[in-house]
């Protein structure tokens, strides 16, 4: 089994393209995570606003993953996946341009529609790469890419804003989306055949057999909503310094366990990291709804990239595991679309909880739906039982 692992290739030539696109694309758009909130305020915002500017974006990538599915394997994967970064670039780099928080929803939603094209489509096109036999690693050392970025991007991108404006710092955004553009091009695009019959009746709004890891990462992404959108007003309000210090931490403890967590769920199972990392994931919600200092900020930071580190590819190799090639794009929009309803409801939803409770409120919201999550997955878990128990 040993040998059988070594003698199957992770790093192709095609598989570091995609690895380095991704990590571009990533880039950009985590330098904005951070930064959008505060053009928001500097437009005029409010809190619910922003929560609104920030979930928008979400929404139109959720509500466009099931047409890119389709069109991955219709079109091509390399069809998709330069339209959405061609879309990306552009939407990004007319955020410096805008003077309404009208106009900048607006693009919001049209960058959007190209996260959700592009992303659907690299991830689509990484799980191809990849030995089925190593494809836990193989899906850890993908999402690596986009961890890397986060070390960097959100801290670049507040340290930026305090030194440029926004119009050249969305034109630098825009610029590293426009480096991954060019990768994708010098990628050799598998060439997937649709099947025919059978296969034609079956949904072509989502992947069945991606429901219920969908499902899960749904409940854990909630949590990312109330991060992204809120987490750097809340430590101003704290007076707590040091959230670029955050972003690191958190990054830091996605890449170590990006190393072993792979390996762990192929050869172990989803158990062996998903119960782990879940409760990794509500302790450091519960570290940020109390968030007395600094400590206690950069310990939630290393809990959450640990627990997310775990869960995040495990979950999407679960989703794509059981479908057949011709499928896997759908099965990755499908896992895809929920990850987007997470964060954008969450932005949304934690955007009125802020407004009538205080920020704190929004993290011990964050805790429940860890729990719920985990709830679900124990009831999943009982359910194929009884059914393997009923059958055999």
């Amino acid at each position: 089994m040993e040998k059988q692992l070594q003698k199957e290739k992770i790093w192709t030539k095609d598989f570091v393209l995609i690895c380095l696109a991704n990590f571009f694309i990533f880039l950009g758009f985590q330098m904005t995570l951070p930064t959008i909130p505060l053009f928001v305020e500097d437009l005029g915002g409010n809190d619910q606003l922003i929560g609104f500017v920030v979930g928008i974006f979400t929404f139109s990538a959720l509500l466009l993953r099931p047409y890119a599915g389709t069109a991955l394997e219709t079109k091509g994967r390399k069809f998709v996946y330069i339209i959405g970064l061609t879309i990306f670039v552009l939407s990004v780099g007319s955020f410096g341009f805008l003077t309404s928080i009208v106009l900048l929803f607006m693009m919001r939603v049209v960058q959007g529609g190209g996260w959700g094209f592009s992303t659907t489509a690299s991830g689509t096109i990484a799980s191809d790469l990849i030995p089925v036999s190593r494809r836990g690693e193989g899906m850890g050392f993908y999402g690596l890419s986009g961890n890397l970025a986060l070390a960097v991007g959100p801290s670049l991108g507040l340290t930026l804003t305090g030194i440029i404006n926004f119009k050249p710092f969305f034109l630098i955004c825009a610029g590293l989306g426009l480096v991954a553009l060019i990768l994708s091009l010098r990628i050799s695009y598998k060439k997937i055949e649709p099947k025919r019959g059978k296969e034609k009746t079956k949904s072509k709004l989502y992947e069945k057999e991606a429901l219920k890891p969908s499902l899960l990462m749904f409940f854990i992404t909630v949590t990312f909503g109330g991060i992204a959108a809120f987490l750097p007003l809340y430590t101003a309000e704290k007076q707590i310094s040091g959230i670029q210090l955050y972003f690191l931490f958190y990054a830091l403890a996605l890449m170590i366990t990006r190393s072993f967590a792979g390996k762990l769920y192929d050869r172990k199972g989803l158990r062996a990291v998903f119960i782990p990392g879940t409760f990794l994931i509500l302790i450091a919600m519960i570290l940020l709804a109390w968030l007395p200092n600094s400590l206690i900020l950069y310990t939630a930071a290393t809990f959450y990239g640990l627990g997310f580190g775990m869960v995040q590819p495990a979950l999407q190799s679960w989703s794509i595991e059981k479908v057949p090639v011709n499928r896997r794009g759908m099965a990755t929009a499908t896992f895809y679309s929920f990850f987007d309803l997470g964060i954008g409801l969450g932005a949304m939803g934690f955007g009125q909880i802020s407004h009538l409770l205080g920020y704190s409120s929004i993290y011990w919201t964050a805790a429940f739906s860890i729990a719920i999550s985990m709830l679900l997955y124990f009831y999943f878990l009982y359910r194929d039982r009884l059914s393997v128990s009923q059958n055999g």
